[in-house]
């Protein structure tokens, strides 16, 4: 494999979400992008109509050619790809499977962002998995892609810090921009890059499964400092929640208090904090949650929530299991 430093390669970009956008941002203005691959437009809006995906909308922008394929498996979809004779495609966040055919089908392979310090938090959900864990670093991967699960070896690294009041939205915000760095480097010296390339330590493998709704509950017995993870990893989506009296509620805004009251029940409100706080007392603290999203209606201040709702203090919010990520 060679090639000059600076020579400029002809890139498939396949990506979705818009934490893909800083990366094709960044690798238009120095390579040839000869197609973008997005997943296929899906309902989104009151009115459920056909949506494309964050990437796809920039990428027409752009003026690029966009695909949006419903699988890379079929003979016809990836004679299409093949025909854009790319150097390397580069993968960040696309949500489909690349099938052997397309593994091996680039000059240099393909080339994917992933927002961990692999082999910690392979798979799905690495950011939200990493702050409620209570890492504090964490960073982008640039990893030559193989069939298994995030399995390939790492060209390189970019770490960062994660944060006390980190959350996955501003984690999520620091990593695009780290990961357009991380690939920009990658991808303009690749075939030095790739002879670099190191294989991943099984053994230290960590997997990053996908978050269910029941994991988003709080469970009020568990230690405060677990639920503020759990708060911030799961902000802003898909939310943490517990039950209220006329349902579920989802914390938009909250921080962690360790002054706890004596013999205060888990779960117990205790009244409204001076900024108009919701004040619920955990196993260990409280947290004073200052905006909440009632099931159905939009986010609003705890204040305004209060008011419209007969919640005396000594309620007890329904305890959950204890269902926090390991």
């Amino acid at each position: 494999m060679t090639g000059r430093p600076d020579e400029k390669k002809r890139i498939v970009f396949m990506g979705s979400p818009d934490f893909a956008i800083p990366a094709l941002a960044r690798l238009t203005h120095t390579h040839d992008v000869a197609a973008v691959y997005t997943q296929p437009p899906r309902p989104a809006g009151r009115g459920m109509k056909e949506q494309l995906v964050p990437l796809a909308k920039y990428a027409q922008q752009l003026g690029l050619p966009v695909r949006w394929p419903r699988s890379l498996k079929s003979k016809e979809v990836q004679d299409e790809l093949a025909a854009f004779e790319a150097d390397a495609v580069v993968v960040v966040a696309y949500g489909l499977l690349l099938p052997k055919p397309v593994l091996d089908m680039p000059r240099y392979g393909c080339i994917n962002g992933h927002a961990s310090l692999l082999p910690r938090w392979r798979g799905a959900a690495p950011i939200q998995r990493a702050i409620a864990t209570g890492d504090t670093r964490t960073g982008m991967s640039a990893m030559r892609m193989e069939t298994g699960l995030d399995t390939g070896p790492v060209l390189a690294t970019l770490e960062c810090e994660i944060a006390e009041d980190d959350t996955a939205g501003t984690l999520h915000d620091r990593l695009a921009q780290l990961n357009a760095d991380l690939l920009e480097t990658v991808i303009a010296d690749l075939p030095n890059s790739l002879a670099q390339a190191q294989a991943q330590d099984v053994e230290n493998a960590i997997y990053a499964p996908k978050i269910n709704t029941a994991e988003c509950a709080i469970d009020w017995h568990a230690p405060l400092s677990v639920t503020d993870r759990k708060i911030r990893a799961f902000s802003p989506y898909p939310g943490t929640w517990f039950d209220g009296p006329k349902g579920r509620i989802k914390i938009a805004a909250a921080r962690p208090v360790t002054d706890m009251p004596d013999n205060a029940q888990a779960g117990s409100f205790l009244g409204i904090g001076p900024a108009g706080q919701m004040r619920v007392a955990t196993i260990d603290g409280v947290l004073e949650i200052s905006r909440v999203q009632p099931a159905g209606k939009k986010a609003m201040e705890a204040r305004d929530f209060l008011n419209g709702q007969d919640i005396a203090p000594g309620h007890v919010f329904g305890p959950q299991p204890d269902v926090t990520p390991s």
